[in-house]
């Protein structure tokens, strides 16, 4: 009896023991979620984060903006983590380097953000180191953690596999990149990646343009998503950074409107058209001389032709005179 008993309360423990097991499980999986979740909304906040949260942009430049003066810039996009901090995150010691048209002089939060922890993250983005660099009053606490778990998690360096000069991808492996463009992405921007164009800019754009002249941008849009936008998202689908640059090697072989255009060699010269005489009328002053030419013209010839044959009628009749006498 009493080994039933025991053997009934081990059932019962047992079968607790797996309920608690389950939940924390369950517990731990909602977490983890949650932070794949917080990558790619930090993601989206740190491209533009008003279109992100639906809302308007603060009037005017943001607060640290004006100390600097070589980026002209001014406005809405004064207010976007990316327009200081650039899309490889790395700012004046990376794409928007002097130089370029994108210069500010700002350093980029990578690798700064790896020597702090996410808290000390979120404090810098409320204010609480530089006054001037507050976004609590228009970003909710909730997404300033998640834009400070993306910094601290999430960033990629791909300056070592990206051509400085060229832009081009080093290495990659192009055939993996179009079996993955052609499983995700082509059924929205079509095979040739011009299915949907949008602004980039100043210019109307396709995916290979983006590709060839800011692949960092593209890296980032393609694994984290564009903010207002339903697109399939790279880090979602579980693609490492070594396949999101597979992808962009592919798509810098995409039409991109940036193909230089192709003159005649020097055996294939066109010879321009030589303007021969005559021709139809070009106006009317014109059109009067070429009537009374073609007019002169045929008067001309019928007065010689007459000539002609009132010459040879002569001659005929002195020949018969000629016979008689």
């Amino acid at each position: 009896m009493k080994s039933k008993g025991l053997m009934k309360a081990g059932l019962l423990f047992l079968v607790f023991g797996l309920i608690l097991l389950s939940g924390w499980v369950g517990q731990a999986q909602a977490r983890v979620l949650e932070q794949d979740s917080d990558v790619t909304r930090g993601a989206l906040l740190y491209d533009n984060w008003y279109a992100a949260l639906g809302v308007q942009p603060p009037q005017g430049n943001m607060p640290v903006w004006e100390r600097q003066t070589t980026n002209t810039r001014s406005g809405a996009e004064t207010w976007r983590c990316v327009s200081c901090h650039g899309w490889d995150y790395q700012g004046k010691d990376g794409a928007y380097r002097e130089g370029s048209d994108r210069y500010t002089g700002f350093p980029g939060v990578y690798p700064a953000v790896t020597q702090r922890t996410e808290e000390e993250i979120v404090a810098v983005l409320s204010g609480k180191v530089d006054p001037q660099h507050d976004f609590s009053p228009y970003i909710p606490e909730a997404d300033l953690k998640a834009l400070a778990h993306f910094l601290k998690t999430s960033l990629v360096n791909d300056n070592e596999y990206i051509d400085p000069k060229t832009f081009k991808v080093l290495g990659g492996d192009a055939a993996n990149g179009k079996a993955l463009y052609e499983s995700q992405c082509a059924r929205c921007h079509g095979a040739d990646g011009a299915t949907l164009r949008f602004r980039f800019e100043g210019r109307d754009a396709t995916l290979g343009t983006l590709a060839l002249l800011d692949p960092w941008r593209f890296l980032h849009k393609t694994r984290f998503g564009t903010p207002g936008t339903e697109m399939v998202i790279g880090y979602d689908l579980g693609w490492t950074a070594q396949q999101g640059r597979d992808v962009l090697l592919y798509a810098q072989s995409l039409p991109s409107g940036l193909e230089p255009q192709q003159s005649p060699s020097l055996g294939e010269t066109v010879p321009s058209p030589v303007e021969q005489p005559g021709g139809p009328a070009r106006n009317v002053f014109t059109g009067v001389l070429t009537a009374f030419g073609a007019l002169f013209t045929g008067l001309g010839f019928a007065l010689i032709l007459g000539v002609f044959l009132i010459g040879v009628l002569f001659v005929i009749v002195w020949m018969i005179r000629g016979k008689k006498q």
